[in-house]
């Protein structure tokens, strides 16, 4: 559902994403996700009104801190996930997004 919410969210502020993945197909795991977080400057991880903050670059948090705001119950990368500039956002929250995409 949150991804619907993200698309739909994209679409009504004249956005799209250049990529899009099937997160049933694949599968991003730890190694992954680890890997797609340390390419950014910062981290924003929404659950729910829940929002979590990471400086990548000013204060790097350790692989378990990282893991415990990307990975979902089923061990892999959250979804939706999307790597915006240097801002990597997992998890949908509008006001997350709208701060992001600057709309």
């Amino acid at each position: 559902m949150t991804c619907k919410n993200a698309q739909e969210f994209l679409e009504s502020v004249g956005g799209s994403a250049v990529e899009v993945l099937n997160a049933k197909k694949v599968q991003m795991g730890p190694a992954d996700a680890l890997a797609l977080a340390r390419r950014a400057d910062r981290v924003v991880a929404a659950r729910g009104k829940k929002v979590v903050e990471l400086d990548m670059k000013r204060d790097a948090p350790d692989d378990e801190t990282l893991l415990a705001v990307l990975l979902g119950p089923t061990g892999n990368l959250r979804a939706p996930a999307a790597l915006v500039g240097k801002t990597l956002v997992v998890g949908f929250n509008p006001d997350v997004y709208r701060d992001v995409l600057r709309v």
